[in-house]
């Protein structure tokens, strides 16, 4: 597949572009900043087998809350058209839930437009908490501090434009409470809308099995538009 990468060099776009890479897709990383030889070299060393896959990270500048250019670099990405797929992973810090929002909406209409599927990486805050359905992850300061729900709100409102745009072909897919660096180890347990916990009652993942993930629901859809994932050692939640 083509996939192009939004938020390219960020800790989920960075690692998504990486994977995809290695597993032979061609990939178009857009960021503001071109994506770096590390992204690259990070791509060649996840290739495996006897025969390494050649890498096609293809680095294209271009600003997420720039409409038109990002509409430019997509329709006309290849002389094949436009992407199979667009990855959204655009993040702020501090958090700017109109950035996000507005760039979620933008990027779906123009993926629309141009027959794309999209995957969002959304936030933990748009699941459901694990013992009772009823009560919002953003909500539930045992995996929320007070300090992040606005990050977790802001997850929401991205959930809710996707789920307005009931045109397009898109998934939504919640990491757990925490995504931080660490070990790609290829295997992750798959969930649907409420959060994946442990048996010690934590909820994590590193940002490299989330990009296992991530490519994983690009090559092989599911069918449902809203997921989430949780480290392979984690057990459900009674």
């Amino acid at each position: 597949m083509t996939i192009a990468v939004l938020g390219a060099t960020g800790m989920v776009g960075s690692r998504v572009t990486a994977e995809a890479g290695a597993r032979g897709h061609q990939v178009l990383a857009l960021s503001r900043k071109p994506v770096s030889e590390s992204a690259r070299e990070s791509a060649r060393e996840q290739a495996r087998g006897p025969a390494r896959q050649s890498v096609n990270v293809t680095a294209i500048a271009v600003d997420a809350s720039d409409a038109h250019a990002v509409r430019e670099v997509l329709a006309g990405s290849s002389s094949k058209g436009a992407p199979d797929a667009l990855v959204l992973a655009v993040r702020t810090d501090p958090v700017d839930q109109e950035f996000l929002v507005g760039t979620t909406r933008m990027a779906l209409d123009i993926a629309a437009e141009l027959g794309i599927r999209v995957l969002v990486v959304g936030g933990a805050g748009a699941l459901r908490s694990p013992g009772d359905r009823e009560l919002p992850v953003a909500d539930n300061t045992a995996h929320v501090p007070a300090e992040f729900r606005a990050v977790a709100v802001a997850g929401i409102a991205q959930l809710r434009v996707c789920e307005a745009h009931d045109t397009g072909d898109w998934v939504y897919l919640s990491p757990p409470a925490l995504l931080e660096p660490g070990e790609r180890t290829g295997r992750y347990r798959r969930g649907i809308d409420t959060l994946l916990t442990g048996a010690d009652g934590r909820s994590w993942i590193s940002a490299e099995d989330l990009a296992v993930a991530v490519v994983d629901e690009l090559e092989t859809p599911g069918r449902e538009r809203h997921i989430t994932v949780g480290h392979h050692d984690a057990l459900p939640s009674p």
